[in-house]
């Protein structure tokens, strides 16, 4: 089998990664095409696949990733869409691109999974939603989630989720990156170097995170463990309600997502 990207950036970059070190395929299988140079020779340099410049050379591959910025879809989709037959298998990561809109600019039938992943598939932990239309078989879905399941978790989701998908991990990594800044900030105000509050700030997250999957427990109970009657913790979050932290947060996901809805 054949794997091909459509644009070699950060997340084709964290796929590929993925995909190799789970032994899922050997690099001599997956091509990758780019305009640019430096993002061809980045990839085949980090990961020893086949890169070229022609979209149409990357368009023979069993499974097309097409992993370009939302507005050079058309353009993308114009080039290779003759060159697309009906056993091959196309994953699109696109916010706002629906499979009818898709289907619609390849003017055709065509086999299409959509997919919203986030860039911690960087460091193996991204998380992932997909859909797929009526012309993707069982089996041709389990294939893309085995793909996809390389750099992290998936979940199949009904369409109509994704907006709130890219609202609720597709873009909330700027989100987190931010919380651990203003901590961070905070923490060298009271004298602490920064590096080491950038380190402190990050392991708080991600253990709070994990505590939270593993125990299974309610976001709101686990958050009352830590504060006791009269005590620090209650305090810092009572501040955090005074200043407005859940509105801030819901309003922000509500104007991503209806980004996303009119993209």
């Amino acid at each position: 089998m054949k794997l091909g990207f459509i644009g070699t950036g950060n997340m084709a970059g964290a796929m590929i990664g993925g995909i190799i070190k789970k032994g899922l395929m050997k690099p001599e299988e997956i091509i990758g095409s780019d305009i640019l140079e430096a993002g061809r020779e980045k990839v085949r340099k980090l990961y020893g696949i086949s890169v070229t410049d022609n979209n149409k050379e990357v368009a023979k591959a069993d499974i097309i990733v097409l992993s370009v910025k939302p507005q050079y879809y058309v353009q993308a989709i114009a080039e290779i869409k003759d060159e697309i037959q009906e056993n091959q298998l196309i994953i699109t990561i696109a916010p706002g691109k629906k499979l009818a809109w898709l289907e619609e600019q390849f003017g055709k039938k065509v086999k299409l999974i959509r997919t919203m992943p986030n860039t911690p598939a960087m460091v193996g932990e991204g998380m992932t939603a997909v859909c797929a239309n009526e012309q993707v078989t069982e089996a041709e879905l389990r294939a893309a989630l085995d793909i996809l399941e390389a750099f992290g978790e998936v979940e199949v989701v009904a369409e109509h989720l994704m907006d709130a998908v890219v609202a609720v991990s597709g873009s909330s990594p700027a989100y987190v990156f931010m919380f651990i800044e203003a901590m961070a900030d905070a923490a060298v105000s009271e004298g602490m170097p920064r590096q080491q509050a950038y380190k402190f700030a990050a392991q708080a997250v991600l253990g709070s995170a994990k505590m939270l999957l593993e125990t299974g427990k309610h976001p709101g109970e686990l958050k009352d463990m830590v504060c006791s009657p009269a005590g620090t913790t209650i305090e810092a979050v009572r501040v955090l309600e005074e200043k407005g932290l859940r509105s801030a947060v819901i309003e922000a996901m509500k104007s991503c997502a209806e980004v996303s809805r009119n993209m």
